[in-house]
């Protein structure tokens, strides 16, 4: 397994992170197709033999359950805190990322997770209802304190991700060192603003969603798994452009077809052949896990790599959030 740095910040991980969003207890309000512990456990310690030391969760995934099965499954598995990078994140929750909101929910999610540290901190949006310089401010105390080693970012627009690291710049407080965005081959807005600024700070990418949900595994758009069923997260994210995004579906199946690889392997290393650092794998059967080990073998060729990014046109922004009406 090949690894590789975050930034600038000395943390080395594999080219695949673990997401955890598939793991926790289901429910009605959240989601109904996650695994339960023991197969996540499962999951996490076949990630794990094969090389993958990078997880990423969040403090409302499963209303929390998600960091609990991390934190339960490694210690059970007996893999010690110092060869893993895990990851977390904070902003679905009450007074979002305010100073206060964030001093008490690291502690809750280094509870859950079992740990004392967190590798790498995420907000997992923009907040419009706190300034940038209280956000920023708490996240530095956290680096400050031994709390957390690194800080990210997630969906956003590059403006808004713009202004948070000059303002950490002008106080010499720490800069954002990832940016966990939506970015897949059904979604390349990002490649207008936010990437280009990502590359002017030496951001390391970690998207999440590098296979749309799913869609880029598959030839056709419903498959009829739990998750196709019951997420509608998913079909807001991609059924307002399902005719078009199918034309990319199609081409990522002809070059799978040529290449003798499946639909995912095809996906997955069009991120490596745009630079990406580790598109964060999710799933829910070791299945999906080998394809995402196997995609780190193919390298595309750079017309096979115009051929899949030739149908797409401009989508509806989808991941950052809008201003507060």
């Amino acid at each position: 397994m090949d690894h590789i740095e975050l930034g600038s910040t000395g943390i080395r991980v594999s080219r695949l992170c673990l997401g955890g969003m598939s793991f926790g207890e289901r429910s009605e309000d959240f989601h109904q197709w996650t695994l339960d512990y023991e197969s996540s456990k499962g999951m996490i310690s076949y990630a794990y033999d094969a090389g993958i030391n990078f997880i990423d969760t969040a403090n409302g995934y499963s209303h929390g359950t998600s960091e609990k099965f991390i934190g339960r499954a490694l210690k059970e598995l007996g893999i010690a805190r110092e060869d893993v990078v895990l990851a977390s994140k904070v902003y679905f929750n009450e007074g979002r990322l305010s100073r206060e909101a964030i001093l008490r929910e690291i502690d809750g999610t280094l509870e859950r997770l079992g740990t004392d540290y967190l590798d790498l901190y995420q907000i997992h949006r923009f907040d419009y209802g706190t300034p940038i310089e209280e956000t920023m401010g708490a996240l530095d105390e956290l680096v400050e304190s031994g709390k957390v080693r690194a800080i990210g970012a997630s969906a956003m627009y590059g403006y808004q991700f713009h202004n948070m690291q000059i303002c950490a710049d002008e106080r010499g407080w720490t800069r954002f060192s990832t940016m966990q965005n939506h970015y897949n081959l059904l979604y390349r807005e990002d490649e207008r603003e936010l990437i280009p600024i990502c590359r002017q700070y030496g951001v390391s990418l970690i998207p999440y969603s590098p296979l749309a949900s799913g869609h880029l595994a598959n030839p056709v758009w419903e498959t009829g798994s739990d998750r196709s069923r019951t997420d509608g997260v998913r079909r807001d994210k991609y059924d307002r452009a399902k005719d078009n995004d199918m034309e990319v579906v199609s081409r990522v199946k002809e070059v799978a077809d040529r290449c003798d690889v499946t639909m995912a392997e095809v996906a997955l290393a069009w991120h490596f052949s745009k630079g990406v650092a580790a598109p964060i794998v999710g799933g829910s059967k070791i299945s999906h896990l080998r394809d995402a080990l196997r995609a780190l073998e193919l390298r595309l060729r750079p017309d096979d790599v115009r051929y899949l990014e030739e149908p797409y046109r401009a989508h509806e922004v989808v991941g950052a959030l809008p201003p507060p009406e």
